[in-house]
């Protein structure tokens, strides 16, 4: 495990990372039998860099790729109970990232609001647990329970869940692709970015 705080060059310096911890631990890249990666929620350009590099590897090795969401990571990180969960990250501008949890599995699409003015379609019933950042806010409208979790040793959380995936995938299994809840800040290219096949 290995983390290396940086504020710009992430693309330039994965790959030699990841070649010195398979260097240190004594693994070649074909002693792989997947590869994990999170997929997002989170920064644009981090999650691009990640997934392509997971795809690409992937790819060239004839190994599955696996994609965690950070909603998963939050959701195994809470002593939760049975039923529903909605799971809340924290997101730009004071705002969440939310998505509903039945029991482990997600249900329907993230979304992404400021948790002090929700937005007059969302509605959560009254057995729902909120889990995560904001839980209170969210949670209180509706007389629901809450918990505030954060995301821990992630890199680690992100491994375990994929490797409860692994006997279900395969090398032909969909490759995992960036979770964007939101629409990017940044203006857009004027060159058209590639299309992400599934």
């Amino acid at each position: 495990m290995r983390t290396d705080e940086m504020a710009r060059g992430q693309a330039e310096h994965l790959m030699g990372m990841l070649d010195q911890l398979i260097g240190e631990n004594n693994v070649t890249w074909q002693d792989l039998d997947a590869l994990a990666v999170g997929v997002g929620p989170g920064n644009f350009t981090g999650i691009r860099i990640s997934v392509s590099a997971a795809r690409g590897l992937a790819l060239a090795l004839n190994i599955p790729a696996i994609g965690v969401s950070m909603f998963e990571v939050v959701h195994r990180n809470a002593q939760h109970r049975a039923g529903s969960q909605l799971i809340s990250l924290p997101a730009p501008r004071d705002s969440v990232y939310v998505q509903l949890f039945s029991d482990t599995a997600p249900i329907g699409p993230a979304r992404y609001f400021n948790p002090q003015y929700l937005p007059d379609d969302f509605q959560i019933e009254a057995e729902t647990q909120v889990i995560g950042h904001a839980a209170r806010a969210i949670a209180a409208p509706f007389g629901a329970d809450f918990l505030k979790v954060q995301a821990t040793d992630t890199a680690r959380q992100i491994a375990e869940i994929a490797a409860t995936r692994v006997p279900l995938a395969g090398p032909g299994a969909t490759r995992p692709t960036p979770m964007y809840v939101r629409a990017p800040d940044a203006a857009p290219p004027r060159i058209t970015a590639p299309v992400m096949l599934p």
